[in-house]
């Protein structure tokens, strides 16, 4: 991180002159730069509903070498998606970080945060994360999801519960590992001893019959998507790793249209899930009799099942009409569930610290 005594000048920079992209001022300030020279105009767009910059591309100064610039801020805190408008076309800067989120690629700038901390990597045992590739006979196309295996897995013998862990709508199963830092999150709270050791699965939300006609669609997610997890991803972790395969051992989570993911096929398979969490969404069109296939008709049958159901939201995502949502309908059925809320928005550091408490309250043997 530069010095914030350090002021990016819009003009006289050179090639030679190599720059991180984008710069990040310990003030939070951030200064953007981008090559192109023939361009007749140049805008960077932070994506977000907390961007505390702007909900509108921003304009870049076209300096003498040829290279636009611009310094905005200061920037909240934490992770945001950006990409570069060149001409009037989205593009991505080639010399930043790129990602996957809003059903592009885009650039990822990450801004540090001096009140939450406990996403970054600390000198502690960490665990692997891996790619996991598996033939999906339902959707006739090999799938991939990220597996992360705990501190000492390779060395012993021992097995481990499992959480499955979903991303949002125009994310990928990339995003819990790439824009969550789970594997962090994990990392220090195994090594706190705050919550147990344990596999982390996250698929990647999407699955049409047939393959994959249009990347990024719920509607192609809510289909056969459950029928993959269900029938094909679960035995198949079971089979290729030590896991605890029962369902006091097994929970299924996720955020925005994973967390109707998850509560879909969790509270659809009892006999499979224990633990079922959802971020910033779920019990839409709830109804008691029908919704789930007639999970909530006997709340008290429901409580005895699930060791854990819980919720969260951000409080700039209505945090407050949520909560009152909850108590109004499972609250009055008598539903025993954990609400967590805390400030955010809808984005990863909102979910970030979702996984912080969730974590710790599962497997608690």
């Amino acid at each position: 991180m530069r010095s914030k005594s350090r002021v990016l000048p819009v003009a006289g920079i050179t090639s030679a002159q190599p720059q991180p992209h984008p710069i990040v001022h310990e003030d939070r300030r951030v200064a953007f730069v981008f090559d192109a020279p023939q361009a007749t105009s140049v805008k960077v767009f932070v994506r977000g509903d907390a961007t505390d910059i702007s909900k509108e591309p921003i304009d870049l100064v076209k300096g003498e070498n040829g290279q636009w610039a611009v310094t905005v801020g200061p920037v909240r805190p934490g992770f945001h998606y950006y990409n570069m408008v060149v001409d009037g076309a989205s593009c991505v800067d080639g010399q930043a970080e790129v990602c996957w989120g809003w059903g592009r690629v885009m650039n990822a700038l990450e801004v540090p945060d001096p009140d939450y901390g406990f996403y970054l990597p600390r000198d502690v045992p960490h665990g692997e994360v891996r790619l996991h590739y598996y033939h999906s006979a339902i959707t006739g196309a090999l799938r991939r999801a990220i597996v992360y295996t705990p501190p000492g897995y390779d060395q012993g013998r021992k097995r481990y519960p499992v959480l499955y862990l979903q991303h949002g709508a125009g994310e990928s199963e990339r995003g819990w590992t790439w824009h969550g830092k789970a594997n962090f999150i994990l990392d220090s709270l195994i090594a706190d001893g705050k919550c147990a050791p344990m596999i982390m699965v996250n698929d990647q939300g999407y699955a049409a019959e047939g393959g994959m006609k249009a990347f990024g669609t719920e509607e192609q997610g809510s289909n056969v998507f459950p029928r993959v997890f269900v029938e094909e991803l679960v035995p198949d972790v079971d089979a290729h790793y030590r896991t605890l395969a029962d369902r006091d051992h097994r929970a299924v989570a996720g955020l925005s249209m994973g967390a109707g993911q998850a509560m879909q096929i969790g509270l659809t398979h009892l006999d499979m899930f224990a633990g079922i969490a959802a971020m910033s969404g779920g019990l839409r069109r709830f109804d008691a009799q029908t919704s789930y296939e007639g999970a909530f008709r006997d709340p008290a049958a429901l409580n005895a099942r699930l060791r854990l159901l819980w919720f969260g939201a951000g409080q700039e995502e209505g945090a407050a009409q949520r909560k009152a949502e909850l108590e109004g309908t499972l609250g009055k059925l008598g539903v025993n569930y954990v609400w967590y809320d805390c400030i955010g928005a809808h984005d990863w550091n909102t979910w970030r610290k979702h996984l912080l408490d969730l974590a710790p309250r599962l497997f608690r043997d």
